[in-house]
């Protein structure tokens, strides 16, 4: 019967479950669930075990598996470990810092592009326009032109049902997405198209190379012109599966935490003030002046809020690892071993809110990143984009996307919460965000 109970309440509410185990364990503690062993770490002190192991100890590869459905064979998480590290290197080129430069201009004219259907007052539902506004960017960004052109707006609703199909019992029953999700909304059916129509990758291959690296500067060609060890390179199905890997990553985090920080600000009056007086300050011009990488930098405040939504409401309540080897952890002046087989857990939305490292973690406070209070550079404390080796590669474009997209609406457009609560966190999403609807009125600024 335990074990039926701990599998029950973490399908109720995984996050409430833990919270109370953290208060009455401590640091490190070990839930049987539906046969398996779960050690949790939460907290900075045993986080530097959780993300420094190498993958010989603590491997991804064994707890993800559950993405397959989503995202094809042999990619990432079902690839073998030298195939999934040629597309992890082939994403995170295309993730360099030299490109993001490029990419501001691109968001700015989808965002302002958008917009222009709006008019100059009326109401809309956050989530949703942020969403499609996350997808958008991203694909116009990371896809290129072929693909954007060609994306309509179903799509955001299609990763967003995606997002929802997967939940913290995926992990347990592998195949639960395909009985959440209808076999219509999965990539390999209505991303078809997708990748048939819109990849197109055989088109480009025939041009020659010199022509495709001067014109094609996107994921898509990275992809293509990416080799494995072997020689070989990704099939059309491989790019593909690549793209809605990459999209799907990003897409949830930017559109939540976008959703978060916006929603935040106008909770919090004196700080959504400051982020106008921020941009008035920097992006000089008015509503109409042009932002660029430099400018966007220099968004200080704006920057810390999207961080503070990140830490109190981050997308992915749970990091796992499965343990390869026996390995020990450091906990309150004891060490503790954790065997082979386990698989291992860190929960940041746990972790960010423990009173001793975030002073008063309930409370929306952008400025506790500022010096010198600096609360987040306790080593392993502020998860926000996971940490370590598999830190997420896609962090500095999460930001840039956020930011740009944000100072955008926040410079031509007044907003109101139509109801000031905020919605509950869906936690029984394996993807974190709001439950319902965040109804808003806008009304164009003078």
């Amino acid at each position: 019967m335990p074990l039926l109970g701990n599998a029950i309440n973490f399908a109720k509410g995984p996050l409430q479950m833990i919270e109370k185990l953290y208060l009455e364990h401590g640091k490190i503690f070990t839930v049987p669930i539906m046969g398996k062993s779960l050690t949790f770490l939460i907290g900075s002190e045993t986080h530097d075990s959780f993300f420094k192991y190498p993958d010989e100890v603590l491997s991804q590869n064994e707890v993800y598996g559950f993405m397959k459905p989503v995202f094809g064979s042999g990619i990432v998480y079902d690839a073998e470990p030298s195939r999934r590290s040629t597309q992890m290197k082939a994403m995170s080129n295309g993730l360099r810092s030299s490109r993001l430069q490029a990419y501001v201009p691109m968001i700015e004219n989808e965002v302002k592009e958008y917009m222009k259907s709006w008019g100059d007052s009326g109401t809309f539902d956050l989530i949703e326009i942020l969403s499609k506004l996350t997808i958008l960017t991203a694909s116009r960004c990371l896809h290129g032109n072929e693909i954007r052109e060609n994306m309509h707006e179903k799509v955001s609703k299609l990763y967003h049902d995606l997002d929802q199909g997967i939940t913290p019992v995926s992990f347990f029953f592998p195949n639960a997405p395909l009985a959440l999700i209808s076999e219509e909304m999965l990539p390999e059916k209505k991303c078809a198209g997708f990748s048939a129509k819109l990849s197109k990758p055989e088109k480009r291959r025939a041009k020659s190379h010199e022509e495709s690296n001067s014109k094609n500067l996107d994921i898509l060609q990275i992809f293509m012109d990416m080799k494995y060890k072997d020689g070989g390179q990704a099939t059309n199905d491989e790019i593909t599966g690549l793209l809605i890997a990459l999209l799907f990553a990003g897409q949830h985090t930017s559109s939540i935490s976008s959703t978060w920080t916006l929603s935040m600000c106008l909770l919090n009056p004196e700080i959504l003030g400051r982020v106008r007086n921020e941009q008035e300050e920097l992006v000089v011009g008015g509503k109409d002046a042009p932002i660029d990488f430099e400018k966007l930098g220099n968004l200080e405040l704006l920057h810390n809020c999207m961080k503070e939504a990140l830490r109190m409401f981050p997308p992915l309540i749970f990091l796992m690892r499965y343990a390869k080897k026996s390995f020990t952890v450091p906990a309150n002046g004891k060490e503790y071993t954790v065997p082979k087989g386990h698989i291992v857990v860190s929960s940041p939305a746990v972790a960010m809110r423990i009173p001793t490292v975030f002073k008063e973690p309930s409370k929306f406070d952008p400025d506790r990143y500022a010096p010198p209070r600096e609360e987040h550079k306790v080593p392993y404390a502020y998860l926000g984009f996971g940490g370590g080796m598999h830190q997420c590669m896609g962090q500095q474009f999460g930001f840039l996307q956020v930011k740009t997209i944000l100072s955008i609406l926040i410079r031509n457009y007044d907003f109101e919460m139509i109801d000031k609560a905020l919605p509950d966190v869906d936690y029984s999403s394996m993807v974190a965000g709001p439950k319902g609807k965040i109804m808003m009125r806008y009304k164009r600024r003078d």
